[in-house]
Protein backbone atom coordinates (compact mmCIF):
# COMPACT_ATOMS: atom_id res chain seq x y z
CA UNK A 1 0.00 0.00 0.00
CA UNK A 2 1.80 3.17 -1.13
CA UNK A 3 1.50 6.53 1.57
CA UNK A 4 -1.67 7.96 -0.61
CA UNK A 5 -3.12 5.07 -0.23
CA UNK A 6 -2.58 4.73 3.22
CA UNK A 7 -4.19 8.13 3.88
CA UNK A 8 -7.65 7.09 2.08
CA UNK A 9 -8.30 4.64 4.26
CA UNK A 10 -7.57 6.80 7.29
CA UNK A 11 -9.53 9.41 5.90
CA UNK A 12 -12.73 6.79 4.18
CA UNK A 13 -15.89 7.40 6.41
CA UNK A 14 -19.43 6.68 5.39
CA UNK A 15 -21.78 9.93 4.69
CA UNK A 16 -23.90 9.72 7.35
CA UNK A 17 -20.30 9.47 9.69
CA UNK A 18 -18.75 12.33 7.49
CA UNK A 19 -21.74 14.96 8.05
CA UNK A 20 -21.25 14.80 11.76
CA UNK A 21 -19.02 17.43 12.05
CA UNK A 22 -21.54 20.09 10.52
CA UNK A 23 -22.56 21.80 13.05
CA UNK A 24 -25.74 24.71 13.77
CA UNK A 25 -24.88 27.55 12.60
CA UNK A 26 -22.08 26.31 9.87
CA UNK A 27 -21.52 27.54 6.41
CA UNK A 28 -21.58 24.75 4.47
CA UNK A 29 -20.26 24.72 0.77
CA UNK A 30 -22.12 22.10 -1.51
CA UNK A 31 -19.97 22.37 -5.31
CA UNK A 32 -20.59 23.86 -8.78
CA UNK A 33 -23.29 22.69 -11.50
CA UNK A 34 -23.90 19.50 -12.36
CA UNK A 35 -20.78 18.47 -9.77
CA UNK A 36 -22.96 18.48 -6.57
CA UNK A 37 -21.93 15.96 -3.33
CA UNK A 38 -25.71 13.77 -3.65
CA UNK A 39 -24.53 10.98 -0.99
CA UNK A 40 -23.50 14.08 1.30
CA UNK A 41 -26.77 16.39 0.89
CA UNK A 42 -28.89 13.74 1.57
CA UNK A 43 -27.06 12.41 4.73
CA UNK A 44 -27.24 15.95 6.07
CA UNK A 45 -30.43 15.59 5.20
CA UNK A 46 -31.26 13.18 7.79
CA UNK A 47 -29.67 14.77 10.50
CA UNK A 48 -31.83 18.00 9.95
CA UNK A 49 -33.54 17.35 13.82
CA UNK A 50 -30.33 17.79 15.12
CA UNK A 51 -29.51 21.18 13.23
CA UNK A 52 -30.46 24.61 13.02
CA UNK A 53 -29.31 27.91 11.40
CA UNK A 54 -26.96 25.64 8.99
CA UNK A 55 -26.44 27.83 5.78
CA UNK A 56 -25.78 26.24 2.46
CA UNK A 57 -24.05 27.59 -0.31
CA UNK A 58 -24.18 26.46 -3.93
CA UNK A 59 -23.59 27.49 -7.43
CA UNK A 60 -26.34 27.03 -10.41
CA UNK A 61 -28.33 23.70 -8.59
CA UNK A 62 -30.01 21.32 -10.86
CA UNK A 63 -31.67 19.81 -8.41
CA UNK A 64 -33.87 20.24 -5.62
CA UNK A 65 -31.40 19.45 -2.53
CA UNK A 66 -32.52 16.91 0.04
CA UNK A 67 -31.75 19.18 2.30
CA UNK A 68 -34.75 21.42 0.74
CA UNK A 69 -36.77 18.34 0.68
CA UNK A 70 -36.51 17.54 4.32
CA UNK A 71 -36.84 21.28 5.32
CA UNK A 72 -39.80 22.44 3.65
CA UNK A 73 -40.10 25.31 5.62
CA UNK A 74 -36.48 26.25 6.09
CA UNK A 75 -36.23 25.71 9.99
CA UNK A 76 -33.05 23.81 9.83
CA UNK A 77 -31.33 24.93 6.07
CA UNK A 78 -30.52 28.11 4.80
CA UNK A 79 -29.87 27.97 0.86
CA UNK A 80 -28.14 30.35 -0.76
CA UNK A 81 -27.00 30.00 -4.87
CA UNK A 82 -24.48 32.38 -6.40
CA UNK A 83 -26.27 31.26 -9.96
CA UNK A 84 -30.18 30.78 -10.03
CA UNK A 85 -31.23 27.93 -11.78
CA UNK A 86 -34.96 27.15 -12.67
CA UNK A 87 -34.93 24.78 -9.55
CA UNK A 88 -33.31 28.15 -7.75
CA UNK A 89 -36.10 30.03 -9.03
CA UNK A 90 -38.84 27.74 -7.54
CA UNK A 91 -37.50 27.54 -4.35
CA UNK A 92 -37.09 31.38 -3.97
CA UNK A 93 -40.91 31.46 -4.92
CA UNK A 94 -41.35 29.84 -1.55
CA UNK A 95 -38.73 31.35 0.43
CA UNK A 96 -36.45 28.53 0.26
CA UNK A 97 -33.26 30.03 -1.37
CA UNK A 98 -31.30 32.91 -2.04
CA UNK A 99 -29.39 34.76 -4.14
CA UNK A 100 -25.56 35.72 -3.56
CA UNK A 101 -24.44 39.44 -6.11
CA UNK A 102 -21.15 39.04 -7.18
CA UNK A 103 -19.33 39.65 -10.00
CA UNK A 104 -17.71 35.96 -11.40
CA UNK A 105 -14.38 36.83 -12.22
CA UNK A 106 -13.75 38.31 -8.52
CA UNK A 107 -14.41 34.70 -7.18
CA UNK A 108 -10.91 34.13 -5.46
CA UNK A 109 -10.72 37.15 -3.56
CA UNK A 110 -14.42 36.97 -2.40
CA UNK A 111 -13.70 33.39 -1.57
CA UNK A 112 -10.20 34.68 0.72
CA UNK A 113 -11.39 37.93 2.12
CA UNK A 114 -15.17 37.05 2.63
CA UNK A 115 -16.79 34.03 2.13
CA UNK A 116 -17.29 31.71 5.82
CA UNK A 117 -16.56 28.30 5.09
CA UNK A 118 -16.69 25.63 8.05
CA UNK A 119 -17.27 22.28 6.26
CA UNK A 120 -16.83 21.94 2.10
CA UNK A 121 -18.54 19.10 0.39
CA UNK A 122 -16.69 18.12 -3.11
CA UNK A 123 -17.12 15.85 -5.69
CA UNK A 124 -14.44 14.54 -7.57
CA UNK A 125 -13.14 11.46 -9.79
CA UNK A 126 -11.39 8.81 -7.82
CA UNK A 127 -7.63 9.42 -6.93
CA UNK A 128 -5.19 8.86 -9.37
CA UNK A 129 -1.67 7.00 -8.36
CA UNK A 130 0.02 10.37 -7.02
CA UNK A 131 -2.89 11.32 -4.40
CA UNK A 132 -4.48 13.67 -7.03
CA UNK A 133 -8.73 13.88 -7.45
CA UNK A 134 -9.78 15.52 -10.58
CA UNK A 135 -12.67 18.16 -9.90
CA UNK A 136 -14.18 17.18 -13.06
CA UNK A 137 -16.42 19.52 -14.90
CA UNK A 138 -16.38 22.95 -12.14
CA UNK A 139 -13.43 24.17 -11.98
CA UNK A 140 -14.32 27.59 -11.64
CA UNK A 141 -14.52 28.26 -7.42
CA UNK A 142 -13.53 25.09 -6.00
CA UNK A 143 -10.34 25.07 -5.22
CA UNK A 144 -11.17 28.56 -3.94
CA UNK A 145 -13.48 26.93 -1.45
CA UNK A 146 -11.34 24.27 -0.36
CA UNK A 147 -8.65 26.26 0.58
CA UNK A 148 -10.99 28.61 2.60
CA UNK A 149 -12.60 25.72 4.14
CA UNK A 150 -12.33 24.83 8.01
CA UNK A 151 -12.81 21.01 6.81
CA UNK A 152 -13.31 19.48 3.52
CA UNK A 153 -15.11 16.22 2.54
CA UNK A 154 -14.51 14.39 -0.77
CA UNK A 155 -17.33 12.75 -2.42
CA UNK A 156 -15.76 10.27 -4.82
CA UNK A 157 -17.91 9.51 -8.05
CA UNK A 158 -16.93 7.09 -10.34
CA UNK A 159 -19.06 8.89 -12.91
CA UNK A 160 -16.95 12.12 -13.00
CA UNK A 161 -14.95 12.88 -15.80
CA UNK A 162 -11.21 13.82 -15.52
CA UNK A 163 -10.84 16.96 -17.34
CA UNK A 164 -7.12 18.07 -18.04
CA UNK A 165 -5.87 21.42 -16.83
CA UNK A 166 -5.20 24.34 -17.45
CA UNK A 167 -4.36 24.55 -13.90
CA UNK A 168 -6.25 23.99 -10.23
CA UNK A 169 -7.91 20.99 -11.83
CA UNK A 170 -7.43 18.89 -8.92
CA UNK A 171 -7.32 18.55 -5.06
CA UNK A 172 -4.94 16.35 -3.24
CA UNK A 173 -5.39 13.52 -0.77
CA UNK A 174 -3.40 15.70 2.35
CA UNK A 175 -5.82 18.99 1.78
CA UNK A 176 -8.90 16.47 2.83
CA UNK A 177 -10.22 15.74 6.04
CA UNK A 178 -12.56 12.97 5.20
CA UNK A 179 -13.59 10.78 2.15
CA UNK A 180 -17.00 9.57 1.52
CA UNK A 181 -17.32 7.08 -1.80
CA UNK A 182 -20.61 7.30 -3.42
CA UNK A 183 -22.84 4.31 -3.00
CA UNK A 184 -24.62 4.95 -6.47
CA UNK A 185 -22.00 6.97 -8.21
CA UNK A 186 -24.86 8.70 -10.32
CA UNK A 187 -24.36 9.91 -13.79
CA UNK A 188 -23.86 13.42 -14.17
CA UNK A 189 -26.76 15.63 -14.55
CA UNK A 190 -27.96 16.37 -18.16
CA UNK A 191 -29.21 19.69 -19.39
CA UNK A 192 -32.59 19.34 -20.95
CA UNK A 193 -32.78 19.94 -24.68
CA UNK A 194 -34.37 23.48 -25.34
CA UNK A 195 -35.94 23.82 -28.18
CA UNK A 196 -34.62 26.70 -30.78
CA UNK A 197 -37.48 28.89 -32.13
CA UNK A 198 -37.51 30.65 -35.68
CA UNK A 199 -36.56 33.99 -32.99
CA UNK A 200 -33.74 32.25 -31.97
CA UNK A 201 -32.21 31.45 -35.60
CA UNK A 202 -32.92 35.05 -36.70
CA UNK A 203 -30.93 36.29 -34.14
CA UNK A 204 -28.06 34.03 -34.53
CA UNK A 205 -27.97 34.50 -38.36
CA UNK A 206 -27.78 38.59 -37.46
CA UNK A 207 -24.55 37.55 -35.57
CA UNK A 208 -23.35 34.77 -38.22
CA UNK A 209 -22.97 37.56 -40.22
CA UNK A 210 -20.96 39.49 -38.07
CA UNK A 211 -18.70 36.49 -37.91
CA UNK A 212 -15.18 36.12 -39.23
CA UNK A 213 -12.19 33.51 -39.51
CA UNK A 214 -9.82 33.45 -36.13
CA UNK A 215 -12.32 34.61 -33.68
CA UNK A 216 -12.61 33.28 -30.06
CA UNK A 217 -15.74 32.09 -28.85
CA UNK A 218 -17.05 32.92 -25.81
CA UNK A 219 -20.89 31.57 -25.98
CA UNK A 220 -23.16 31.96 -23.03
CA UNK A 221 -26.39 29.46 -21.68
CA UNK A 222 -29.80 29.14 -23.79
CA UNK A 223 -31.21 28.44 -27.61
CA UNK A 224 -29.48 31.40 -29.16
CA UNK A 225 -26.08 30.62 -28.03
CA UNK A 226 -26.58 27.37 -29.52
CA UNK A 227 -28.05 27.82 -32.68
CA UNK A 228 -25.11 30.09 -33.22
CA UNK A 229 -22.97 27.10 -32.67
CA UNK A 230 -24.97 24.96 -34.84
CA UNK A 231 -24.93 27.19 -37.65
CA UNK A 232 -20.96 27.70 -37.58
CA UNK A 233 -20.53 23.74 -37.52
CA UNK A 234 -22.18 24.44 -40.62
CA UNK A 235 -20.26 27.19 -42.13
CA UNK A 236 -17.02 27.33 -43.36
CA UNK A 237 -15.22 29.07 -41.10
CA UNK A 238 -11.75 28.11 -39.79
CA UNK A 239 -9.49 28.48 -37.16
CA UNK A 240 -12.06 29.73 -34.45
CA UNK A 241 -10.31 30.01 -30.77
CA UNK A 242 -12.42 29.08 -27.48
CA UNK A 243 -11.81 31.15 -24.24
CA UNK A 244 -15.02 30.68 -22.78
CA UNK A 245 -16.94 30.36 -19.08
CA UNK A 246 -19.05 27.95 -20.04
CA UNK A 247 -18.20 24.99 -22.39
CA UNK A 248 -21.62 23.62 -23.60
CA UNK A 249 -22.44 20.80 -26.84
CA UNK A 250 -22.59 23.22 -29.69
CA UNK A 251 -18.39 23.29 -28.95
CA UNK A 252 -18.40 19.80 -29.36
CA UNK A 253 -19.91 19.92 -32.97
CA UNK A 254 -17.70 22.92 -33.86
CA UNK A 255 -14.46 21.07 -33.44
CA UNK A 256 -15.63 17.70 -34.71
CA UNK A 257 -16.64 19.85 -37.79
CA UNK A 258 -12.78 21.23 -37.62
CA UNK A 259 -14.07 25.02 -37.46
CA UNK A 260 -11.78 24.98 -33.68
CA UNK A 261 -8.10 24.84 -33.72
CA UNK A 262 -7.34 27.29 -31.66
CA UNK A 263 -4.53 28.63 -33.57
CA UNK A 264 -4.85 32.19 -33.53
CA UNK A 265 -5.24 32.33 -29.65
CA UNK A 266 -2.55 34.52 -27.90
CA UNK A 267 -3.65 32.56 -24.36
CA UNK A 268 -3.36 28.57 -24.13
CA UNK A 269 -3.19 28.53 -28.14
CA UNK A 270 -4.63 25.38 -29.65
CA UNK A 271 -6.47 24.67 -26.30
CA UNK A 272 -10.55 25.14 -25.56
CA UNK A 273 -10.20 27.23 -22.41
CA UNK A 274 -13.25 27.08 -19.97
CA UNK A 275 -13.95 27.18 -16.17
CA UNK A 276 -16.67 24.65 -16.10
CA UNK A 277 -18.58 22.33 -18.72
CA UNK A 278 -22.25 21.76 -18.34
CA UNK A 279 -24.46 19.89 -21.44
CA UNK A 280 -25.14 16.09 -22.10
CA UNK A 281 -23.17 13.35 -22.29
CA UNK A 282 -21.93 14.13 -25.25
CA UNK A 283 -19.71 16.77 -23.98
CA UNK A 284 -18.87 15.00 -20.86
CA UNK A 285 -17.66 11.87 -22.89
CA UNK A 286 -15.70 14.38 -25.15
CA UNK A 287 -13.69 16.13 -22.54
CA UNK A 288 -12.75 13.21 -20.15
CA UNK A 289 -9.03 13.25 -20.46
CA UNK A 290 -8.98 15.39 -23.43
CA UNK A 291 -6.07 17.58 -23.33
CA UNK A 292 -7.26 19.44 -26.12
CA UNK A 293 -9.49 21.32 -23.34
CA UNK A 294 -8.19 23.49 -20.68
CA UNK A 295 -10.07 23.68 -17.12
CA UNK A 296 -9.18 26.93 -15.41
CA UNK A 297 -10.42 28.82 -12.20
CA UNK A 298 -13.08 31.45 -13.20
CA UNK A 299 -10.53 33.99 -12.19
CA UNK A 300 -8.26 32.91 -14.68
CA UNK A 301 -10.73 32.44 -17.59
CA UNK A 302 -13.05 35.35 -16.72
CA UNK A 303 -10.59 38.15 -15.85
CA UNK A 304 -11.20 40.89 -18.24
CA UNK A 305 -7.70 41.39 -18.54
CA UNK A 306 -7.47 37.81 -20.18
CA UNK A 307 -10.17 37.89 -22.21
CA UNK A 308 -8.38 40.54 -24.26
CA UNK A 309 -5.26 39.10 -24.43
CA UNK A 310 -7.00 37.13 -27.58
CA UNK A 311 -7.60 39.08 -30.64
CA UNK A 312 -11.46 39.11 -32.00
CA UNK A 313 -12.98 37.81 -28.76
CA UNK A 314 -17.11 37.56 -29.84
CA UNK A 315 -19.14 37.29 -26.45
CA UNK A 316 -22.75 36.33 -27.40
CA UNK A 317 -24.81 36.23 -24.45
CA UNK A 318 -28.75 36.22 -23.90
CA UNK A 319 -30.56 39.11 -21.67
CA UNK A 320 -33.96 39.54 -20.49
CA UNK A 321 -34.59 43.25 -20.89
CA UNK A 322 -33.18 46.48 -22.20
CA UNK A 323 -34.35 49.72 -21.37
CA UNK A 324 -33.98 52.98 -23.73
CA UNK A 325 -31.03 53.85 -21.79
CA UNK A 326 -29.16 51.03 -23.03
CA UNK A 327 -29.34 49.67 -19.14
CA UNK A 328 -29.44 45.65 -19.72
CA UNK A 329 -31.20 43.55 -17.14
CA UNK A 330 -29.99 39.59 -17.43
CA UNK A 331 -30.78 38.44 -14.25
CA UNK A 332 -33.98 39.46 -12.86
CA UNK A 333 -37.44 40.74 -13.85
CA UNK A 334 -38.42 43.08 -11.26
CA UNK A 335 -38.10 41.51 -7.46
CA UNK A 336 -37.75 37.62 -9.42
CA UNK A 337 -34.27 36.71 -9.29
CA UNK A 338 -33.95 34.91 -12.67
CA UNK A 339 -30.47 33.75 -12.82
CA UNK A 340 -27.53 36.01 -12.00
CA UNK A 341 -24.48 38.30 -13.30
CA UNK A 342 -22.45 35.08 -14.32
CA UNK A 343 -19.89 35.58 -17.01
CA UNK A 344 -21.48 38.16 -19.02
CA UNK A 345 -20.12 41.19 -17.71
CA UNK A 346 -16.94 40.13 -17.16
CA UNK A 347 -17.02 39.24 -21.37
CA UNK A 348 -18.76 42.05 -22.25
CA UNK A 349 -15.89 44.08 -20.43
CA UNK A 350 -13.13 41.73 -21.87
CA UNK A 351 -14.37 41.53 -25.29
CA UNK A 352 -13.99 45.19 -25.77
CA UNK A 353 -10.28 45.03 -24.69
CA UNK A 354 -9.68 42.47 -27.22
CA UNK A 355 -8.48 43.39 -31.05
CA UNK A 356 -11.29 43.08 -33.31
CA UNK A 357 -13.42 42.17 -30.62
CA UNK A 358 -17.55 42.05 -30.11
CA UNK A 359 -19.73 41.44 -27.00
CA UNK A 360 -23.34 40.89 -28.24
CA UNK A 361 -26.59 40.93 -25.80
CA UNK A 362 -29.33 39.39 -27.49
CA UNK A 363 -33.03 38.89 -26.90
CA UNK A 364 -36.17 38.37 -28.67
CA UNK A 365 -37.97 42.00 -29.09
CA UNK A 366 -40.86 40.70 -27.41
CA UNK A 367 -42.20 37.96 -24.30
CA UNK A 368 -45.49 36.50 -23.21
CA UNK A 369 -46.58 36.78 -20.15
CA UNK A 370 -48.68 34.11 -18.08
CA UNK A 371 -51.98 35.80 -18.63
CA UNK A 372 -51.19 35.55 -22.29
CA UNK A 373 -50.22 39.64 -22.67
CA UNK A 374 -47.28 40.01 -25.64
CA UNK A 375 -45.10 42.77 -24.34
CA UNK A 376 -41.70 44.47 -25.32
CA UNK A 377 -38.34 43.42 -23.76
CA UNK A 378 -37.37 47.02 -24.69
CA UNK A 379 -38.67 48.99 -22.28
CA UNK A 380 -38.60 52.68 -21.13
CA UNK A 381 -37.45 51.98 -18.17
CA UNK A 382 -37.56 48.66 -15.68
CA UNK A 383 -40.02 47.45 -13.31
CA UNK A 384 -38.65 48.27 -9.74
CA UNK A 385 -36.84 45.78 -8.28
CA UNK A 386 -34.74 44.91 -12.13
CA UNK A 387 -31.40 44.26 -11.43
CA UNK A 388 -29.06 46.10 -13.98
CA UNK A 389 -26.49 43.24 -15.13
CA UNK A 390 -24.75 45.50 -18.07
CA UNK A 391 -24.32 49.25 -17.27
CA UNK A 392 -24.96 51.03 -20.71
CA UNK A 393 -21.11 52.89 -20.21
CA UNK A 394 -20.09 49.21 -21.19
CA UNK A 395 -22.95 48.32 -23.20
CA UNK A 396 -21.80 47.38 -27.16
CA UNK A 397 -24.09 45.62 -29.56
CA UNK A 398 -27.83 44.71 -28.74
CA UNK A 399 -29.24 42.56 -31.01
CA UNK A 400 -33.29 40.98 -31.49
CA UNK A 401 -34.39 39.70 -34.63
CA UNK A 402 -35.30 43.09 -36.38
CA UNK A 403 -31.18 44.36 -36.33
CA UNK A 404 -28.08 44.60 -34.26
CA UNK A 405 -27.17 48.03 -33.02
CA UNK A 406 -24.08 49.47 -31.42
CA UNK A 407 -24.17 51.84 -28.28
CA UNK A 408 -20.90 52.82 -28.12
CA UNK A 409 -19.73 56.77 -28.32
CA UNK A 410 -23.70 57.28 -29.05
CA UNK A 411 -25.88 60.22 -26.72
CA UNK A 412 -28.75 59.45 -24.98
CA UNK A 413 -30.77 60.31 -28.32
CA UNK A 414 -29.04 58.29 -30.45
CA UNK A 415 -29.30 55.05 -27.81
CA UNK A 416 -32.71 55.16 -28.05
CA UNK A 417 -33.31 55.99 -31.42
CA UNK A 418 -31.35 52.64 -32.06
CA UNK A 419 -32.90 50.71 -29.79
CA UNK A 420 -36.29 51.42 -30.94
CA UNK A 421 -35.23 50.38 -34.07
CA UNK A 422 -34.60 46.77 -33.42
CA UNK A 423 -38.03 47.35 -30.95
CA UNK A 424 -41.24 45.03 -32.09
CA UNK A 425 -42.93 47.07 -34.92
CA UNK A 426 -46.23 47.26 -32.72
CA UNK A 427 -44.31 48.71 -30.00
CA UNK A 428 -42.05 51.65 -31.45
CA UNK A 429 -44.65 54.60 -31.45
CA UNK A 430 -45.13 54.07 -27.64
CA UNK A 431 -41.74 53.61 -27.03
CA UNK A 432 -41.26 56.58 -29.20
CA UNK A 433 -44.07 58.74 -26.76
CA UNK A 434 -41.94 57.40 -23.85
CA UNK A 435 -39.03 58.33 -24.59
CA UNK A 436 -39.88 62.09 -25.69
CA UNK A 437 -40.98 61.56 -22.17
CA UNK A 438 -37.89 61.10 -21.14
CA UNK A 439 -36.42 64.02 -23.05
CA UNK A 440 -33.88 61.36 -24.63
CA UNK A 441 -35.58 61.76 -28.26
CA UNK A 442 -35.23 63.89 -31.49
CA UNK A 443 -37.15 63.72 -34.10
CA UNK A 444 -35.07 62.31 -36.77
CA UNK A 445 -37.05 60.68 -39.23
CA UNK A 446 -35.75 57.38 -39.66
CA UNK A 447 -37.33 55.28 -41.63
CA UNK A 448 -35.81 52.10 -40.14
CA UNK A 449 -37.81 53.35 -36.93
CA UNK A 450 -40.96 54.48 -38.38
CA UNK A 451 -41.47 57.88 -37.21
Amino acid sequence: MNIWMKQYAEKLLSADEAVKIVKSGDWVEYGEFVMQAKDLDAALARRKDKLKDVKIRTTTIMMTPEIVKADPEGKHFILNDWHFSGFSRALQDNNLCYAVPFAYHESDKLYDMYAEIDVAFIPVAPMDNHGFFNLGTSNSHTLFSIKKAKKVILEVNTSIPVCCGGSHEAVHISEADYIVESITNPPLLELPSIPISDVDRKIASIIMEQMEDGVCLQLGIGAMPNSVGAMIAESDLKDLGVHTEMLVDSYVDMYNAGRITGANKALDRYKMAYTFAMGTKKLYQFIHNNRVCASYPVSYINKPYNIGQNDKVFAINNALEVDLYSQVASESTGFRQISGTGGQFDFIFGAFQSKGGKGFLCLSSTTKLKDGRIVSRIRPTFSPGTIVTVPRSLVSYIVTEYGIVNMKAKSTWQRAEALISIAHPMFRDGLIKEAEKMNIWRRTNKIAVGY
